[in-house]
This record gives structure tokens, sequence and C-alpha cells, in this order.
């Protein structure tokens, strides 16, 4: 058994899919419409470097899954590894993704775990969805890491 892949549910899909295409480098991989069997439209996108898969899910309000939304309903965030938090938050709020704030200790576990070489922020994305930026000192390399 593995991880395939995540899905959430986004409320416009045309800038869902380029905020997470153009600000991450996201790929699309695969794409379906589900509208006629009570579903919604869907886009499957992958990180070429991690190999881990986000789907974008948009529900017409015929579906029954098309509910009113409210922000993280069930995810807790989408965490992306960076090799500088700092220079890719500051990229990702000028292209608009809305930082947060957090409390320092939540990453200060992690600090004292890799010797202060822990960094950790988190934005959120077009739908209000967290998503977590962290680099720690294991380099990102050519291959699919094991962990994080």
């Amino acid at each position: 058994m593995y991880l395939s892949y995540f899905g959430i549910r986004v409320t416009n899909l045309d800038r869902s899919l380029k905020f997470y295409t153009e600000l991450f480098g996201l790929k699309e991989v695969a794409r379906g419409d589900n509208r006629k069997l009570g579903g919604g439209i869907y886009v499957l996108l992958r990180d070429e470097k991690s190999g881990q898969k986000l789907e974008l899910n948009s529900y017409p309000e015929s579906s029954p899954y098309g509910v009113p939304y409210f922000p993280g309903e069930g995810l807790d965030h989408v965490a992306f590894k960076v090799n500088d938090v700092t220079e890719t938050v500051k990229q990702l709020v000028a292209n608009g993704a809305e930082p947060v704030e957090i409390l320092p200790s939540l990453a200060e576990v992690y600090r004292e775990k890799y010797g202060g070489a822990y960094k950790l922020a988190y934005v959120k994305d077009p739908d209000g969805n967290w998503i977590e930026l962290y680099q720690h000192p294991q380099p990102i390399g050519p291959t699919i890491p094991e962990a994080y």
C-alpha cells in the first residue's frame, strides 16, 4: 500500500489550477468530468520531483458534493519541501498567496531536532486551504525521497 494522491475541493477550478501549476510547478496528468454521474470535474496534478499528486475537485451546485464551502474541510494542510522558505514565501505572497501567522512553538521541536536549520511557514491557497512550506538540512535531491 502507498499514498497515491490527495484531493481538495476548490471553488474555482481555473483559478486553483493556475495557482498550483504556475506557483508550485505541478503538472496536469489527468482530467475528468463526472457531472453526469452526480460528481464534478477533477484535475490530477503531479510534482515531478517527489511524485506526489494532488487532485483538484470542482462540484456544481446540482451535485450532492456541491455543498457550501468551508476552507479546510477535513484537510489539515498540504506540505511542500523547499530549499529556501523565506524566498519561497516572498514569491508566493507577491503572486497572491496569503501568509498565515503561526505560533513559533509549532516549529521549535524541529529546529531542535535539526540543530536550528529547520524552517517552517504557511500560506493559504485561493480557497483558504493551508499550505506548509518547510526546509531542513537534507537537500532536495533528484530522486523521490523516502520520507519528508
